[in-house]
């Protein structure tokens, strides 16, 4: 019987290991960012990621299995895609190499799948609801019916809401990782201060844009002196909430439309202070908001675990014989391995 599951994300530039069991819940995680390997190319350089991967999968095993006591898994849960392709192969070589190794079967995770159901690992169970998976791949709104039930409302049509601001940060000389960077500046400045646009809001459906808001957002930050202070931090706190406006009333419309009363937030943008707070807000609407803690907003391993352990029956019939995929829907056939 499946009880305990090692997960292993290796998808982007995180590489992370986690010990999940189904009675206790995690019992242990751990993650190594690349944030500094990557921040003076400005963004993340796949080779370099993934002989990064290959130098931390060992040393972070020793470390959990340090920290759990030695304890076995009994099947091992590894992110298959969506994600740089080099990065999972390493990631996926390095569990089909311990299933071997220990005799237990190997489930691949969606990684889209890990962040949805990320909010899980707070012992709650928000199903049926919609869900904003807003990172800086993607953006995108979900109805979840159930484990490997989604239906897609809407998605980006161009930029993720994370690649936004990313790109926004590197306008204005923020450097790598430009989200969190802006997010920071824009606590002191004021968000009415410029007007941007909202894209999309204007008319009906589900679907995002984010490319002409980072357009107007180029042309505001042409007059801005760069040792102007308080002008840098109006335009992040406006760039800033053009982005939540956006995100929260697009969410709202997809509520009224489902009629659910749940609403999911998964992704690296959830850890944003100013979308959570604004999406929180719902809760005075009668709608039940549930976001993971920020540490497992962003990638990380402990989602991938909790994944295969809700997935094991998949385990029943798992070989180590599976696809890698860098581009793998989340409907259809994402939740079939």
């Amino acid at each position: 019987m499946i009880e305990r599951v090692l997960g292993i994300e290796s998808s982007c530039d995180e590489t992370g290991l986690a010990l999940y069991d189904r009675q206790h819940g995690l019992l242990g995680e751990v993650l190594f960012s690349q944030t500094a390997l990557h921040a003076p190319y400005g963004g993340v350089v796949p080779e370099l990621a993934s002989r990064d991967h290959v130098r931390r999968l060992p040393l972070l095993l020793d470390e959990l299995r340090a920290r759990t006591g030695g304890q076995r898994p009994d099947a091992i849960a590894v992110t298959a895609g969506p994600g740089l392709i080099g990065a999972l192969l390493v990631g996926v070589s390095f569990a089909r190499g311990l299933a071997m190794g220990w005799n237990i079967p190997v489930i691949p995770v969606h990684h889209l799948e890990g962040h949805l159901l990320a909010p899980l690992l707070g012992g709650v169970d928000p199903f049926p609801a919609v869900a904003l998976l807003v990172s800086g791949g993607h953006t995108m709104l979900v109805e979840v019916r159930g484990l490997g039930d989604y239906l897609l409302l809407g998605e980006t049509l161009d930029d993720a809401a994370g690649e936004a601001f990313d790109k926004a940060a590197k306008m204005m000389g923020l450097g790598y990782p430009g989200g969190p960077a802006l997010a920071a500046l824009a606590v002191d400045g004021n968000a009415q201060a410029f007007g941007l646009p909202r894209p999309l809001l204007d008319r009906p459906g589900l679907d995002f844009s984010f490319s002409g808001l980072k357009t107007a957002f180029r042309l505001a930050s042409l007059p801005v002196a760069s040792d102007d202070a308080q002008r840098r931090a109006d335009l992040a706190a406006s760039f800033q909430a053009a982005v939540v406006e956006t995100l929260f009333r697009k969410c709202r419309r997809a509520l009224e439309q489902t009629g659910l009363k749940r609403l999911i937030v998964a992704g690296g943008v959830g850890a944003n202070r100013a979308l959570r707070t604004a999406l929180g807000g719902l809760a005075t609407e009668g709608i039940a908001v549930f976001i993971a803690d920020p540490a497992h907003c962003t990638d990380n391993a402990a989602m991938i675990a909790l994944t295969g352990a809700l997935r094991r029956e998949l385990a029943q019939a798992a070989t180590a014989d599976f696809p890698v995929r860098a581009r793998w829907p989340l409907t259809g056939q994402a939740t079939n391995g």
